[in-house]
């Protein structure tokens, strides 16, 4: 990475975090419609993999992966009023947390179907082949999720068209509560199908970069998919009604001394090209604004409940 983008993988990492904190004020207050799934510990994988990206690729992230979002320019009102269910957010309060996506913007939509996103991204990246498009799709699927019918279906369709998609196999610990090592058999990489599989130390920020970079450029040069797992821990549990109980307080002891934030800050400072100190008061004071002003948001008028459900038949 050269400086310039190493530094904005710091600020999207750092945003990531501090987006997720106002998140938990807002739920902690009563105010968003559900919960927050938070990326605590996990935002180098998202962000530093769509940092990879070129702007014409697409991408289709899951709950955890905010940091992929405000990578790709949503901004952190967008998610506020998401949250909020107000009618200016994107998905005019009809859905919650980030299930929303922008065709022009690269951004599918996630899906609660743990690993549908995955034959639906084969299908994006199988468009590109035949529109001959230099083009790269992208998803994410965790520990839990790569046991899915459609994990494979999806993936073993990609290696047999050989086609452009990176799946990216967040081994992050816990399927909600359930360790890997009671759901699957061996490590998420063997859960390949046949795709070149790359390991990487998921709170490596730099690792992860590189190892998606390579990734992209073997899909643009037509080698097919890539499998690339990225090994990190969730920091917090499922969501924030689920108080982590399950998990050992000497495990998260451990993994905290590898939490990818700081880490990557040392990495920086090591090179001299050490982010404004003020960047975080600086985020800290926009997201207060924003949060602020999105809870002054209007609601979705009652009236409009069924537009956007039903297909006029005339």
């Amino acid at each position: 990475m050269d400086r310039e983008t190493a530094l904005r993988l710091h600020e999207a990492m750092l945003l990531t975090r501090l987006t997720e904190e106002r998140l938990v004020i807002l739920f902690r207050q009563g105010l968003t419609l559900g919960s927050v799934y938070r990326s605590l510990g996990q935002e180098a994988t998202a962000c530093a993999t769509a940092m990879a990206l070129g702007p014409e690729d697409v991408m289709a992230p899951l709950i955890r992966n905010l940091g992929s979002m405000l990578v790709r320019g949503v901004t952190p009102m967008e998610i506020f009023l998401q949250y909020l269910g107000r009618a200016t957010g994107p998905s005019g309060g009809r859905e919650h947390n980030n299930h929303f996506g922008a065709v022009a913007r690269g951004l599918i939509a996630p899906t609660s179907m743990l690993g549908a996103l995955i034959p639906v991204m084969a299908g994006v990246a199988l468009s590109f082949r035949q529109k001959e498009e230099r083009r790269v799709a992208m998803t994410w699927i965790g520990d839990g999720g790569s046991s899915t019918g459609a994990f494979y279906e999806g993936l073993n369709f990609a290696v047999v068209q050989k086609l452009p998609l990176i799946v990216v196999g967040e081994a992050n610990g816990y399927a909600f509560s359930t360790p890997p090592d009671q759901q699957m058999a061996g490590r998420l990489s063997l859960r390949s199908q046949g795709a070149f599989t790359l390991t990487v130390d998921g709170n490596d920020a730099p690792a992860v970069y590189q190892a998606a970079a390579q990734a992209r450029q073997r899909c643009l040069e037509g080698k097919g998919p890539v499998f690339l797992v990225c090994e990190t821990f969730r920091m917090k549990g499922h969501a924030e009604h689920d108080d982590q109980r399950y998990v050992d307080p000497a495990l998260l002891a451990t993994w905290a001394t590898r939490d990818p934030l700081p880490r990557f800050e040392a990495w920086l400072n090591q090179r001299g090209w050490a982010p404004p100190p003020d960047l975080g008061a600086h985020l800290e004071q926009e997201l207060s604004l924003a949060a602020e002003q999105a809870q002054q948001a209007p609601w979705p008028d009652p009236a409009t409940l069924a537009e956007g459900v039903f297909t006029p038949l005339s």
